[in-house]
């Protein structure tokens, strides 16, 4: 409801930015560094420090140097600095790069938590399945805003065909000469077999007829799930 231009103060007062690579001072602690960026938003009152060490969970941490973390517990400094003054509007990039996944896991259950109070959250990431959790995902590539929705409606919309999970041999072959087979739209590797997508409505018999002219022993073919991945190859590739 504040105009960006005109009540920019107003704005900053109630948004939190963490950056990819946030600019922590290395030579100040966990509490020294919190303090201090606190200040610029005009936090005075060490209780409310406390209480955004143990929001994130770094709380243990508070006397020891940022430069001593590893990339998780830096991550934490960062969001908790972003949090400490409060903001109804937070904006995180890339929040978990560089991050285990336990730690990718507290920090989504954090967003999760702070959405249900109430703040809204946007998130820049090149996790697809993180991409997932999110209310309306916003698909962007070379600076161009190519979809806009929620997860569901993007690969109702968005993929164009039947998604089939293939266990194929030989795998590399099979990734090369899949695409010429009649009714593939596009196919990929995903770990240990081929995750392929076909026309709608083509049946199991036809496809596996069609691999098996291609030079394909088929041990498993069963349908899958459309994924982020596949709507943002979908969208790129357009």
């Amino acid at each position: 409801g504040f105009d960006a231009f005109r009540q920019s103060e107003r704005v900053r007062s109630q948004s939190g930015y963490m950056s990819q690579k946030f600019a922590l001072y290395d030579d100040l602690t966990v509490w020294e560094n919190l303090t201090f960026y606190g200040g610029i938003y005009g936090i005075r009152d060490k209780a409310r420090i406390e209480q955004t060490l143990e929001q994130v969970g770094i709380a243990s941490h508070a006397k020891d140097l940022a430069r001593a973390l590893s990339a998780g517990w830096r991550q934490k400094l960062a969001l908790a600095i972003a949090l400490v003054h409060q903001p109804k509007l937070l904006f995180l990039d890339e929040p978990t790069s560089g991050v285990d996944p336990s730690a990718r896991r507290s920090f989504w259950d954090l967003i999760y938590a702070l959405a249900v109070e109430g703040v809204t959250i946007l998130v820049t990431t090149h996790y697809m399945d993180e991409a997932e959790y999110c209310g309306r995902v916003g698909i962007m590539r070379d600076g161009r805003l190519l979809a806009l929705d929620s997860p569901v409606n993007l690969k109702k919309q968005t993929v164009a065909g039947d998604v089939w999970e293939v266990h194929a041999e030989p795998l590399i072959i099979g990734l090369n000469t899949c695409e010429s087979c009649p009714g593939v739209l596009r196919v990929g590797l995903a770990g240990d077999h081929l995750r392929m997508i076909t026309e709608r409505g083509m049946e199991e018999k036809d496809i596996r007829s069609g691999l098996a002219s291609a030079g394909l022993h088929v041990a498993d073919l069963v349908r899958g799930e459309p994924t982020l991945e596949d709507v943002f190859l979908s969208l790129a590739k357009g």
